[in-house]
């Protein structure tokens, strides 16, 4: 490192410490470790965990068993003063509650920082970013062989040979993989009726769940298959377990998780057994990243094809518009994956994330090589702004 760019890292040190109370390591300093959960806490509910007692900064993070190549922010790319600014900011809790926020550019992880609950080792829960993972489950069924695209336009009940038809409703042979990827099946079914099955799991077993939304749907029509933030992602993992070898779960592990080298991870089963296709998934901050990886290299893991390329261009696309109010109106959805416009200057760089509620980020940014990951449980949840208007303009040259 140069003269110069040791007295910038002192003077970025000194405003930091004079502002609050942190542990910071850069290129000079790598005798502090990212805090890690004890075996006693691992095993504690996230509600339960105990906040850290200092954010911990690092600008020069160091690899790990789990294999992901670093660099240093600022060195390799970045804006090593705007980064570290928005990090004392969030460790301050100005912009809410979060836990985690990674960065990494070009290939290499250049920046790692955790605050309240976050841990090097504890994977966090992910909320609906979990349904990002199930798209790309199906992606990877889709290069196997396992469905072609043209699958993803099919009758849906095609796929699933347990169902009784002579039960369901009017116009379910209407809903396709495309559009359950889109969350627009069009199943209404009352609360009433919602709250009904749930009092009696069983019979939800397997293909017993689709069985019982389509019987109680009301019927399919052009004007219900519109969007609807809903449980459609649970159809799409209802066809991953049918058509691929084995079960979901193990399809998952063996084919996604343990190739990408994801082994501390928690992904629990939902009532009818097989993995919930849009929650309750857990995964590193680190782990994050790799999923961010797979998406920016465009399906690939270490040079091996994972994910249809195709199927992947298809699932990162602008397909429909999200309408829940909550969701905000600049961006759009593909298959599970949310896509928006990030303005630097007069440059526009296309976006995708997956979003999960409470702060459970990845962004990538293609045109910059760029991957964010953030985790939180942060009810307001408004961190996408300081992404805009610090971190992406941090890494435009």
């Amino acid at each position: 490192m140069t003269i110069n760019s040791l007295f910038k890292a002192l003077i970025i040190f000194v405003f930091i410490s004079s502002s609050s109370s942190f542990t910071i390591v850069n290129a000079q300093d790598n005798s502090q470790q990212a805090p890690a959960a004890t075996a006693a806490e691992a095993q504690l509910s996230f509600w339960d965990f105990p906040y850290l007692e200092k954010p911990f900064i690092d600008t020069a993070p160091a690899g790990g068993k789990d294999k992901l190549p670093v660099g240093e922010l600022g060195i390799d790319g970045g804006n090593k003063t705007m980064i570290i600014q928005l990090a004392k900011e969030i460790a301050d809790k100005k912009h809410g509650l979060y836990d985690s926020m990674l960065i990494s550019h070009k290939g290499k992880l250049l920046f790692e920082s955790y605050y309240l609950r976050g841990r090097i080792n504890l994977p966090h829960f992910q909320a609906s970013a979990t349904k990002v993972y199930t798209s790309l489950a199906l992606g990877r069924a889709v290069q196997l062989g396992y469905l072609t695209m043209d699958d993803l336009h099919k009758p849906l009940i095609n796929f699933l040979n347990d169902l009784d038809r002579t039960k369901l409703a009017k116009g379910v042979e209407n809903i396709t993989l495309h559009k359950a990827l889109t969350m627009r099946s069009g199943i209404r079914i009352s609360n009433d009726k919602r709250e009904e099955l749930k009092e009696n799991p069983d019979p939800l077993k397997g293909q017993g769940l689709v069985q019982a939304w389509l019987e109680h749907t009301a019927p399919i029509t052009e004007e219900s298959q519109s969007y609807l933030y809903s449980r459609d992602q649970d159809l799409v993992m209802q066809v991953i377990e049918a058509v691929v070898p084995g079960t979901a779960e193990d399809f998952i592990k063996n084919e996604l998780l343990d190739k990408m080298d994801i082994t501390n991870y928690s992904w629990r089963l939902g009532v009818s057994g097989l993995p919930n296709g849009g929650d309750r998934a857990s995964m590193t901050s680190r782990d994050m990243l790799k999923w961010g990886s797979l998406t920016i290299n465009n399906g690939k893991w270490n040079g091996e094809q994972l994910i249809s390329p195709e199927y992947l261009t298809k699932a990162t696309s602008n397909i429909t518009d999200p309408t829940a109010d909550w969701q905000p109106e600049i961006y759009r959805y593909g298959y599970f994956w949310y896509q928006t416009n990030i303005s630097v200057g007069d440059k526009n760089y296309h976006t995708n994330i997956a979003w999960g509620g409470g702060g459970q980020h990845i962004i990538v940014v293609p045109d910059l090589e760029l991957i964010v990951t953030i985790t939180g449980h942060d009810s307001e949840d408004t961190i996408m702004t300081q992404v805009s208007e610090h971190i992406v303009p941090a890494f435009v040259q």
